[in-house]
């Protein structure tokens, strides 16, 4: 069945929204894409026109607006945040289902994260999502201080509800693309990331999303990893990040005279950057088992227009890492140019 599964692989912010947004693109017929996760990552993505988008709840494989969108029981939504980019999007009423069973986060819930001292612990956006995922594993308990609350109980997302379940089913009967927009990266990963408590409330692998999606594992015939060519980690005392450099370093060292520094979607702070670590990489293609491998950001390593040289950095660079993650990297991302083929590059 045709289900593709878009994953990051280190710590988020490695592209995911404009690789699941090149998979539509290249997709015969129509497309469906889930949107798991909530509003505490941003997704990025320019549309045909060249307009950037940066999004939190609708998925950035969305921005050509040609695609059915749907929030499933395992995903996490503010309704204001929502509504303002479907606004913002102009997108068709008709084309976003919501499971009514979808989770929704709460002013409530927000300043509970806001007081929990998450924000200053763990580098946490305080969106609200962990406090959500509580509330709904809390079960009502009377001891708990938050309710749960879900898109059956919000009037103003009453004509977007639908069985999605029965709605994605008879996609896949129909031999219609699914993809999965995942959101995060492996290193975030609550049970397997290997940073806890310094982590997302949510696993973040492949298989977590498509249970998210509520859809079975015998549909997925495609999983994509995207990594970055320098891993980041949100500002302040997120975690750890082997080989941590500097913004200036990078530019420094490939002799970009712009200043190359990153700030975060949610909270508009600089990013950490660090070198790229094989090691983590390695651990999360043994826990999603990707056939495809993308690397971003390359042009903090080289311009694009070398890709051909096999003497280039960008070249060495990638033959480098594909050496070191023991498999081959498929696609390349350039911000001027979006998604290279491998075969434009000598390996």
């Amino acid at each position: 069945m045709p289900v593709s599964i878009v994953v990051g692989g280190q710590f988020g912010s490695e592209g995911k929204g404009k690789v699941a947004l090149e998979i539509v693109r290249r997709s015969r017929g129509p497309v469906t894409v889930i949107r798991v996760g909530g509003p505490n990552s941003g997704h990025t993505a320019y549309d045909h026109s060249g307009k950037k988008w940066a999004l939190r709840q609708m998925p950035a494989a969305c921005v050509d607006r040609n695609v059915d969108v749907v929030f499933p029981a395992g995903s996490y939504l503010d309704t204001e945040i929502l509504l303002r980019e479907i606004a913002e999007l102009d997108y068709p009423l008709d084309r976003i289902y919501i499971s009514k069973y979808a989770n929704l986060i709460t002013p409530e819930q927000i300043a509970w994260e806001e007081a929990s001292g998450l924000i200053g612990s763990i580098g946490s956006t305080g969106s609200g999502v962990g406090a959500a995922l509580l509330a709904s594993t809390a079960r009502g308990a009377k001891n708990f201080p938050l309710e749960a609350f879900h898109a059956g109980n919000d009037a103003r997302l009453e004509n977007f509800r639908r069985d999605t379940t029965a709605l994605l089913h008879r996609k896949l009967l129909g031999k219609e693309r699914v993809v999965i927009e995942g959101t995060q990266g492996f290193g975030l990963s609550l049970l397997d990331g290997g940073h806890w408590p310094k982590a997302t409330a949510r696993c973040t692998t492949a298989a977590a999303a498509l249970a998210e999606a509520g859809l079975s594992p015998l549909l997925v015939d495609d999983v994509t990893m995207v990594l970055r060519a320098f891993p980041i980690r949100v500002a302040g005392d997120s975690g750890p990040l082997l080989g941590e450099t500097s913004w200036a370093r990078i530019a420094q060292r490939s002799g970009l005279e712009r200043d190359i520094r990153e700030y975060t979607t949610v909270t508009r702070k600089e990013r950490r950057v660090g070198e790229f670590d094989a090691t983590s990489v390695r651990r999360a293609i043994r826990a999603n088992t990707p056939n495809r491998i993308v690397l971003n950001h390359l042009d903090y390593v080289g311009v694009a227009a070398s890709v051909s040289d096999p003497n280039s950095a960008v070249s060495q660079f990638i033959r480098i890492v594909s050496s070191q993650i023991k498999q081959r990297v498929d696609w390349y991302g350039f911000s001027e140019l979006g998604i290279l083929e491998a075969n434009r590059v000598p390996v």
